[in-house]
């Protein structure tokens, strides 16, 4: 018999790849980090010998989740200026916020928070973007969790950066730092384009060609900032970055709301990727990106939570029932973003818009082995009839019982084994206590 180092035996494997395809009783050989051999359980049985054998009698296998937009960090504002139009939410309340709290510290806790939120709901990569990247990627990696850090860049001056110079230099030596990580990767993560300066993006565009990495930025999020771009510029803000060269693959544009049909064919000929955040445009009342016309159109569409001060949580399984309801409502068609459709968002179509769907997304034989373990036996996803329409329809984040990340266990029986849930809690609290403290006075 073959050695493995785990063998994970399930009701249901659901690899993505190839489309629509649901396997029954079959198991995941995964050695070195790596998947294997995916195959029938009573074949695994006798062709290998596993170090540890996982029995899942009623779960169903998925790709680690890709949460492809998030500023994880934000966990601390949590709740904290609710049910506000964005433009307030941002600059009478967020913004000044972070002037105030933000740090290496704050970001270190914050992240903390929402990494192990995330693990907990099934994702095991995320996309960020906000400040101190570095205490991010620390965070991500001591944790074992997937992650691409964004070399954020804005035109005002941050506790991390004085300068669009020093923002640059300081993402650019990190991305140097990280380039031998087998988990973190780079993006520059200019803001928006209402946020950063032209040259600022050119010399982004120029660097992201050069090194052959992505770029991650809020594009056409709300009504405003279009009617600011034609105030400013005279043209809307798609068609600014046009003109400086940012509309190709390495684009991931998040939010993308407001579209009018020929931009949604200019960005399918370009290759821009689009991550849709479906739950924070509803919350802030930004608009609805036309998720159902991009993917007719040929666009490689993603799904995000956005920060969890706007969400207000990291839930990718809400996120992917959210937008295939809102899909189908938007579009008037219920067959508009079927489940597996959903779960393609959640998982590869998110790999491909930061260039790692060559190393995770799906569940196949020489991918990392990302893998979430989704317990359907519960009353609320019985019977079940096609388990991926159980997790995008019927699931919580509480039946995510099992998490591995490049084959190590993250999270085994609901527990994670890599961050002290207690330990963050309690320096949670502490951030809670200050930031209340100072409001107050």
């Amino acid at each position: 018999m073959e050695a493995v180092d785990t063998l994970i035996n399930a009701r249901w494997v659901v690899p993505v790849e190839p489309d629509g395809v649901v396997l029954q009783q079959h198991s995941i050989a995964l050695r070195a980090g790596r998947i294997i051999d995916i195959l029938d359980s009573k074949q695994a049985a006798q062709r290998y010998a596993a170090r540890e054998a996982v029995n899942l009698a009623y779960h169903a296998l998925i790709p680690g989740l890709i949460n492809t937009h998030t500023h994880a960090a934000m966990s601390l504002f949590r709740g904290m200026a609710d049910d506000l139009p964005l433009s307030d939410w941002l600059n009478n309340h967020i913004w000044p916020a972070e002037r105030r709290w933000v740090s290496s510290e704050f970001v270190r806790v914050g992240t903390q928070l929402a990494v192990a939120e995330m693990l907990k709901s099934g994702s095991t990569c995320f996309n960020d973007m906000y400040f101190f990247p570095e205490t991010c990627a620390e965070v991500a990696e001591a944790a074992g969790v997937r992650a691409c850090v964004g070399m954020i860049m804005i035109d005002f001056p941050s506790a991390w950066a004085a300068t669009p110079e020093q923002y640059l230099e300081k993402g650019l030596a990190l991305h140097d730092a990280l380039r031998h990580s087998s988990l973190i990767t780079t993006a520059f993560a200019p803001h928006a384009p209402y946020t950063v300066a032209d040259a600022s993006l050119v010399k982004i565009r120029t660097l992201a060609d050069e090194l052959e990495i992505a770029v991650h930025m809020h594009v056409h999020e709300a009504t405003k900032e279009i009617e600011e771009s034609m105030a400013q510029f005279q043209v809307r803000p798609l068609e600014r970055l046009s003109r400086l060269g940012l509309l190709d693959p390495r684009l991931t544009a998040v939010h993308m709301t407001q579209l009018l049909p020929a931009e949604i064919d200019a960005i399918a000929e370009s290759g821009v990727n689009v991550c849709h955040c479906p739950e924070s445009n509803l919350k802030l009342a930004s608009g609805v990106c036309p998720v159902p016309a991009l993917m007719k159109a040929g666009v490689n569409v993603a799904l995000g939570t956005d920060g969890p001060a706007s969400n207000n949580d990291l839930d990718m399984l809400s996120e992917m029932r959210t937008a295939a309801l809102l899909a189908k409502g938007y579009s008037g068609d219920p067959t508009a973003l079927p489940a597996r459709d959903a779960l393609r968002m959640a998982t590869l179509n998110g790999a491909k818009s930061l260039g790692i769907d060559d190393v995770v997304g799906s569940l196949s034989p020489g991918k990392a082995a990302d893998i979430v373990a989704v317990d359907l036996a519960e009353m609320a996803t019985q019977p079940v009839f096609d388990p991926v329409s159980q997790i995008v329809y019927s699931t919580s984040r509480h039946q995510v019982s099992d998490v591995w990340v490049a084959g190590q266990q993250v999270l085994r029986e609901r527990k994670l084994v890599t961050l002290d849930e207690e330990d963050i809690l309690d320096s949670v609290a502490e951030w809670h206590n200050a930031i209340t403290a100072t409001s107050s006075t």
